[in-house]
């Protein structure tokens, strides 16, 4: 059976701050955010709703896409967003 990787975009309740990043349990890691287990950007700012995500078979690729992803314009991660999930649904929800 092949592991899976995740790049993901989380935001808080306004859509004001985003965040990126990558996980081999996509599912764990928004629950960590969403309870603020981990001290550091995310519980600072709040940031629990999943609104983005891609699967990678490959954790150098999903790492790199990270990477790429982080490196971008904030609009650039909005096109990216808005591709995807264009009402900003919580895709937590749908897991």
């Amino acid at each position: 059976m092949n592991e899976q990787y995740y790049v993901y975009i989380v935001t808080n309740k306004h859509n004001t701050v985003l965040y990126t990043g990558v996980t081999n349990d996509l599912w764990r890691r928004v629950s960590e955010h969403r309870m603020k287990i981990l001290h550091g950007f995310t519980s600072r700012y709040n940031v629990s709703k999943l609104v983005y995500y891609e699967t990678f078979e490959d954790i150098e690729a999903a790492i790199a896409r990270e990477k790429q992803i982080k490196a971008g314009s904030r609009q650039k991660k909005l096109d990216l967003i808005n591709e995807m999930n264009p009402d900003w649904n919580d895709l937590f929800q749908e897991w």
